[in-house]
Formats: structure tokens, sequence, C-alpha cells
């Protein structure tokens, strides 16, 4: 038998398999440099393309950007995140009351604890009592957005710490927000952990071939905790951002974002089914929504017509970013 030409369909099929794969992971950056041209071009005289625009559009994305790369460890592992949204609310009002009467660190460490308390819950019941994390982060989704309507009655809390706000949203080092060096930290961190450590090698693992992962040793349910837990964490960061930049906290924070969320990981290359994640991808993903969301505004789209517009490019996108290589 001559092996050469029976390795022949399979070596072609591993080339065409290889070849989709690098086009997938390609139309997140594609899609940025096709939103920016369109609206360089579009809003040239309205100011788009300034600098001052575009870095307005990373500080505006920040939260988002924090959360997604929570989410695509969670992803990448097979897991999903529903109750995010919630938890940025009920972090960023526990965060603000702390600040407000007991000041920086109690402030700090309150509205963090409050996530990994809503993390650690959501992996216990996920991997202990066997439901699935979409149901389990759906019910609690419910419960911690109550429980932050709850806390201040449906009011408001200012924020008047100067410090917090300075770190969280409202300072500059140089030329750069605090949020557009939040944006690079998350990216670097995130990047570096999933590529880089044993326990990014560990979440690609747990979501691609659970089985298989266990058998090798891999404590896959720990795995499974440690990433809903990560997600709620930098959930609650994107409540400590939002809460500095606006210099107050109230229910309503984060209500919007689960969906972009969602899409700008996905967008960017993760799995939506786990066992593959791209953080620079994601962070990409989240800018693009931020153009999105700016271009539409300034080209005069009122509420309504935004939602449609963005709508349609999100399932546009996240169609064909979820095509998998064909096999033969």
């Amino acid at each position: 038998m001559n092996t050469a030409n029976a390795d022949a369909p399979q070596t072609s099929t591993w080339r065409r398999s290889l070849g989709e794969l690098q086009l997938r992971n390609a139309i997140v950056y594609l899609a940025f440099f096709a939103i920016l041209a369109f609206f360089s071009v579009v809003l040239r005289d309205r100011g788009f393309l300034t600098t001052a625009n575009l870095l307005n559009i990373i500080r505006q994305t920040a939260p988002v950007t924090v959360m997604a790369v929570g989410m695509t460890f969670t992803l990448s592992a097979g897991e999903i995140d529903l109750s995010i949204g919630s938890t940025v609310a009920l972090s960023a009002l526990v965060a603000a009351v702390l600040l407000r009467d007991y000041g920086f660190l109690p402030g700090v460490a309150g509205g963090l604890v409050a996530g990994l308390l809503v993390g650690l819950l959501n992996g216990l019941f996920t991997v202990k009592v066997r439901i699935p994390s979409f149901l389990v982060t759906l019910g609690s989704m419910g419960i911690v957005s109550g429980a932050a309507r709850t806390l201040t009655d449906l009011q408001s809390v200012p924020v008047r710490h100067d410090a917090f706000i300075a770190i969280f949203g409202g300072g500059t080092v140089g030329p750069l927000s605090t949020l557009v060096l939040w944006t690079i930290l998350a990216m670097v961190v995130g990047h570096f952990a999933l590529h880089n450590l044993r326990f990014g090698r560990h979440v690609l693992a747990t979501g691609g071939q659970r089985q298989t992962a266990r058998y090798v040793g891999i404590n896959t349910d720990r795995i499974r905790i440690a990433v809903l837990i990560l997600s709620a964490l930098t959930a609650s960061l994107a409540g400590l951002l939002y809460t500095g930049r606006l210099a107050g906290a109230r229910y309503t924070l984060g209500e919007a974002d689960l969906l972009t969320v969602i899409a700008a990981v996905i967008i960017g290359g993760t799995s939506l089914f786990g066992g593959r994640g791209s953080v620079v991808g994601a962070v990409v993903g989240s800018i693009i929504m931020g153009m999105l969301n700016n271009g539409l505004i300034l080209m005069g789209l009122d509420v309504a017509e935004q939602m449609i517009a963005r709508g349609a490019i999100i399932i546009l996108a996240v169609a064909l970013s979820l095509r998998e290589p064909q096999s033969t």
C-alpha cells in the first residue's frame, strides 16, 4: 500500500482546516478595520477619527473589556456566566456604600469580595450540584439583581473619594486615562495567563476534552469553579470602573452589558463550546462594539435604529466567527 497516497487526503484536509481556522481568527481584525474605515469616511466631518474620540471609545468600553477577558476564560472552559451584569451593579453599590462609610480599602475590598462570593456560589452549584452553569447563572442573575435593588432601596450612591475616582476611572497617568491603562493591563495579564500559565492550558483542556483532561490528572472541577469566580471578579472590577468613571453607583449599572460582552468574546475568536479562546481577540471585539455604539450615535440614529443596526451587525459577526472548519 502506498502510504504517501493514503496520507495525502488527510494532509489536504488538515491544511484546509488550518486555513479556515486562521481565516476565522482573522475575522475580528478584518471587522475592526472595516468598521473603522467605514465610520472614518462617513463621519469624517464629525470628529470620529480624532485622537480624543478614539481614546473616549476605549475609556467607555473599559468595563466591557475587563468582563470580556473574564468571559474568555469561562467560555474556553466550556462554561458560561449570565450573571455578570447584575454582579456589576451589586459590586458597585457595595463598594460605594463602604467607601462612603469606611473609606478606600474597605470599599474596594468589599466590591471585589461581593463578586468573589457570587462566582464561588455559581461554581459550587455548577460543579457540586451538577446544574449547568447556564441555568445556575440565569438564576443567580435574578437573585443578585434583586439584592442590588434592595441594598440601597433603588437609590443611587454618590462617590466623592478622590483617590478612588482617580484610580478607577477619572484619573490620568501622563496622557493616558486610567481606564485605558486598565484595558491594557487586563489584556496583557489575561493573554499571558491563558497562553503561558499552566492554569490557562488546563482551562483550554477542560473546555476542549474534559474527560481526557481528567484522565491526565487535571482537576476539571476546580478549573470550572475557578473560571466562574474569575468571571464574577472581573465583573466586580468592571463595577468599580463604572463607579469611578461616573462618580457614583446605581442598580442599573451593567444591566445591558451581557450581550455585548458575549458578542465581543465570540467575535474575538473564542469558541462558544469551549477549548479555544483569545483574550486579545476579545479586547478587539469589545472595542469594535464600542466603535459601533459611538459611530451610530455620531450618525444621529435614534435609540431604536441603533439597536436594530447593532443587533444586525452582531448576528452577522457572530455567525461568521462560529463557523467551524469542515472535516472529512
